[in-house]
């Protein structure tokens, strides 16, 4: 049987992957810097200081997807948090590669998550695609590194995948969440200009794009998993609080407002262009949920 390894298998995405994973027939497995064992799935252990990986976690993988990374949300962008975003994601990517080669490892693909965020925090009328450069900005910087890791496996002949990554919708948290909570007590609003746009992907989408990389062998370097569904900031609340049935009345965020709360972080909020995902949809890929609506409906639905 076919096994897949995933970092960061204890994520909001890595949870979902495994359970569609699982259905789909495949052996899953994942590295965790915890011996705590989860129900049908192996945990190997690692850990990024000591320069370790549990020799068998890559003996036994045919596949690796690598998720792990903190969450570049949850605390201010201080010099520190920036650190660790960065090693979070391109360390643990290196110590797998240096592994791979002194082990010798034959796998089949190594398939990385990136984001959006490689085509900077920026408001233009552009549609980006994948054959744009990074931008020069800390998220740009991040991804470019992040991605140059990944492209590392490429010299051990190892077929490679960079997933850039929208804001994932999924009732279990995430950014999402964050969104639906103030329209839940009748306080949303649109932030900033509201006229920034928030590329987003349904979780479903997302997770079965990640099975197309493994399963395709022609799905290569880097591809937009994003629906093709173009929604600013203001379009996407207010579809969110039609979905919800809930008011939107409240005027919408001041920009300033959004600094002083977040700092440098606020320009994820503020800022935003629309991505394309012609590439995927050229290689075959048919979204099931290409619309916000059917998207949020399908998340809320009882």
């Amino acid at each position: 049987m076919t096994t897949v390894l995933i970092t960061g298998g204890s994520g909001l995405i890595g949870m979902h992957l495994q359970k569609r994973l699982k259905e789909r027939g495949y052996d899953v497995a994942i590295l965790s810097r915890a011996e705590k064992q989860q129900k049908d799935i192996q945990t190997f252990t690692w850990d990024l200081e000591k320069n370790e990986i549990q020799k068998e976690a890559l003996e036994t993988a045919d596949y690796i997807v690598h998720l792990a990374g903190v969450s570049i949300g949850e605390q201010r962008w201080t010099r520190k948090r920036k650190q660790e975003i960065i090693d979070s994601r391109v360390k643990t990517g290196e110590l797998i590669h240096r592994k791979i080669k002194e082990q010798n490892t034959e796998l089949r693909a190594f398939i990385s998550a990136s984001a959006i965020g490689y085509y900077g925090t920026i408001t233009s009328d552009k549609i980006f695609t994948e054959t744009d450069l990074p931008a020069s900005d800390f998220l740009g910087e991040t991804c470019r590194q992040w991605e140059k890791m990944t492209d590392d496996f490429k010299d051990l002949e190892i077929r490679t995948v960079k997933i850039r990554t929208g804001v994932v919708l999924t009732k279990q948290g995430g950014a999402l969440s964050k969104m639906a909570t103030p329209l839940k007590l009748g306080l949303g609003s649109a932030i900033g200009s509201g006229k920034q746009y928030l590329p987003w992907i349904h979780i479903k989408d997302l997770c079965d794009i990640y099975i197309k990389a493994i399963e395709d062998s022609q799905i290569e370097g880097a591809y937009n998993a994003v629906a093709p569904d173009h929604k600013t900031n203001k379009e996407f609340i207010r579809t969110l609080a039609r979905v919800l049935k809930r008011p939107l009345w409240f005027p919408n965020i001041p920009a300033i407002i959004m600094k002083l709360m977040f700092g440098k972080m606020s320009g994820i909020l503020l800022e935003g262009s629309r991505i394309s995902s012609a590439k995927l949809k050229e290689k075959g890929y048919t979204f099931l949920f290409p619309d916000l609506e059917s998207a949020l409906e399908d998340v809320y639905r009882k």
